[in-house]
């Protein structure tokens, strides 16, 4: 009997799930119409679709996330 290996399935959030998880993973503020708007200017996190449905893996909103948070900073006037 040979073995099965299974892979773990991949979860995707839909766009209100995913404003909500990047709110209480991350506590930046988020809503899924701003999700809206940046998948169609850019500057989002990386989605897929099915159908007409905008799915977001975990991994890419953590992605997006992480480089939307600026390096530590001792003043306000610190450029970058």
């Amino acid at each position: 009997m040979r073995g099965h290996v299974m892979t773990a399935t991949p979860r995707y959030f839909v766009r209100t799930h995913a404003a909500h998880y990047v709110r209480e993973t991350w506590g930046l503020p988020c809503s899924p119409r701003w999700l809206a708007k940046l998948a169609v200017v850019g500057g989002g996190p990386v989605f897929r679709k099915a159908g007409k449905t905008p799915l977001y893996a975990p991994a890419d909103l953590d992605a997006w996330a992480q480089s939307r948070i600026s390096g530590p900073r001792l003043s306000t006037s610190d450029v970058g």
